[in-house]
């Protein structure tokens, strides 16, 4: 069993390794490569680039590295056309994978998609492209494969892997006593972002308000997860904004993170999500350059940026977007959810329910799928 897989950022290689995980329990001398991170490495995976260089959000920023991801996207479509695998998977990334699942589909290379594009919230146009680029999607959320198949694109629901690796209680006396915290701590999780641009565009402001934080409740206590390769980009900037600051950092350990925290400040992705099923009330903040925002803002179709709001259908945490993302009110929001213990256990019950929902066996479901489509 040989495939191919593409994940562009963090959370793709978070969905890519646990797939893969399931996949070698099906095909135990599986052969998979392309692009990919650590998660992916750790079963076994060849990264013939690093997924890094495909984790650009927003329209001007990727701009500015267009050639170098479009060479990237030629170069492998050459490589898997010269070297079939049986299959190609592309996690995420529909910019980077529709364009080459097209190309690999119309030479009969069989191509999946792992995880519908948001085409619910914004950009409902790339549904068509998928009809050309995809034999099936793995689908993260209940209501999406319906609103596949009324564009003629077969997919299958297989629930969320964090649903299925983060459990249904989180353990919060654990995670405090692995990062020397009290169980008496009050404790804030600053989580700007995986990425270079989003750290640059958001940490000052998350740092600024975890400062007034701290001036309104010198008591508390700060975790920043740092994701990999990133130091050097925080550590001046929280010399900048936060000097003094009772900050911990940490290297990665975000579900740690989250598990020990009260409330969290965190960019909008797929981190929100990891905080709703770890039960965590939060803010949601979020900059990107201000074009890329003025595109975006003109073809979303919900009022909810965050991933537990879009679930729910409703502002369950409150969502602090662009010009909104300012310290004082980032600080302000926090607060409220730290005087409110009833609105935070209303919350979790809220949570609760979702993550069951979204707990399916994600690996065994889409292996499958998988299986099912190359009829193994």
């Amino acid at each position: 069993m040989q495939l191919a897989m593409v994940a562009g950022e963090a959370s793709g290689d978070l969905l890519g390794g646990a797939l893969l995980a399931g996949l070698r329990q099906r095909w135990p001398q599986l052969r998979a490569a392309g692009i990919g991170g650590p998660q992916m490495a750790a079963q076994g995976f060849a990264a013939w680039w690093p997924h890094e260089k495909l984790a650009v959000r927003g329209y001007v920023e990727v701009l500015r590295h267009y050639r170098e991801i479009s060479a990237i996207r030629e170069a492998l479509a050459a490589r898997l056309l010269a070297d079939r695998p049986q299959v190609f998977i592309g996690v995420d990334a529909p910019d980077f994978n529709l364009g080459l699942e097209a190309r690999l589909k119309a030479a009969g290379i069989k191509t999946v998609h792992f995880i519908c594009p948001s085409i619910w919230a914004w950009r409902g146009g790339r549904a068509k492209k998928m009809v050309a680029s995809c034999d099936h999607v793995l689908c993260l959320f209940p209501f999406e494969p319906a609103l596949l198949a009324q564009h003629g694109v077969a997919a299958t629901f297989v629930g969320h892997p964090l649903a299925d690796s983060i459990p249904l209680v989180a353990p919060r006396a654990a995670a405090r006593a692995a990062l020397g915290l009290s169980d008496s701590d009050a404790v804030v999780a600053v989580m700007p972002g995986s990425r270079r641009s989003e750290i640059s565009a958001i940490a000052p402001a998350f740092l600024q308000a975890a400062m007034r934080l701290h001036q309104r409740r010198p008591d508390l206590r700060f975790l920043l997860p740092v994701a990999p390769g990133l130091r050097a980009l925080l550590d001046p900037l929280v010399a900048e904004h936060a000097a003094g600051l009772p900050l911990q950092m940490l290297d990665g350990q975000s579900h740690r993170a989250l598990a020990a925290c009260d409330v969290t400040l965190i960019a909008s992705g797929t981190a929100t999500l990891e905080a709703a099923l770890f039960k965590r009330p939060m803010v949601i903040g979020y900059r990107m350059h201000p074009i890329s925002w003025q595109i975006m803002k003109r073809m979303r179709y919900q009022p909810w940026v965050g991933l537990p709001n879009i679930l729910l259908r409703d502002f369950a945490v409150p969502e602090l977007i662009q010009e909104h993302c300012q310290p004082a009110a980032l600080a302000q929001a926090a607060l409220a959810w730290l005087d409110d213990a009833a609105g935070c256990e209303r919350l979790a019950r809220r949570f609760d329910d979702l993550h069951h929902l979204l707990r399916r066996d994600t690996a065994r479901c889409a292996t499958d799928a998988i299986a099912q489509i190359l009829q193994f």
